[in-house]
């Protein structure tokens, strides 16, 4: 006899199944050669959480430290004030997205992007104005290397689509 959890899953050939935190991850083998395994997920929680405590703590602590990498203003600036709160927002849904990255997988996206536009703006400030070289090391290297990461650890295609499980009433 079949258990609950059993009758509720797809039957499906061809594909790899992996069950990450009362989730059910299909992964078609097929799909470009790559499948989804927990340990990939499981990275990329651990990215988000980092990146989420760096948006929210992090960055106004380089500003003090390495302002010369960080901090586009001396002094006072509303500017700084704005971008911390923008990032310290994306920091805590970041977190929040890291409970079940798949649910959440526009936030990511758009981390990415948003990422790579405000590092490549910044880029070409730095290069523009001279005073501002020691950007390319700080925020915008960090801004780049936060979108590939993530880029590279989030699935794509028909691998990124979940399915929920049963759950079971026994515990």
């Amino acid at each position: 006899m079949m258990k609950k959890e059993d009758k509720n899953m797809p039957a499906i050939q061809g594909q790899s199944q992996v069950v990450f935190r009362g989730r059910q991850i299909e992964a078609a083998a097929q799909n470009e050669g790559q499948s989804i395994d927990a340990s990939r997920i499981g990275y990329l929680r651990a990215a988000l959480v980092l990146v989420g405590v760096i948006f929210i703590a992090g960055i106004y602590t380089l500003t003090v430290v390495w302002p010369s990498g960080w901090s586009w203003h001396t002094g006072h600036s509303d500017y700084l004030q704005m971008i911390l709160g923008v990032y310290a927002t994306l920091g805590v849904f970041l977190l929040i997205a890291s409970r079940n990255p798949l649910e959440h997988l526009s936030l990511i996206r758009f981390t990415v992007w948003s990422s790579i536009v405000h590092a490549g703006i910044m880029a070409v400030q730095s290069v523009v104005n001279p005073m501002n070289m020691g950007h390319l090391w700080g925020d915008v290297l960090a801004l780049f290397v936060v979108a590939g990461l993530l880029a590279f650890l989030t699935p794509r295609g028909a691998g990124a689509q979940t399915q929920p499980v049963a759950q079971s009433t026994a515990r």
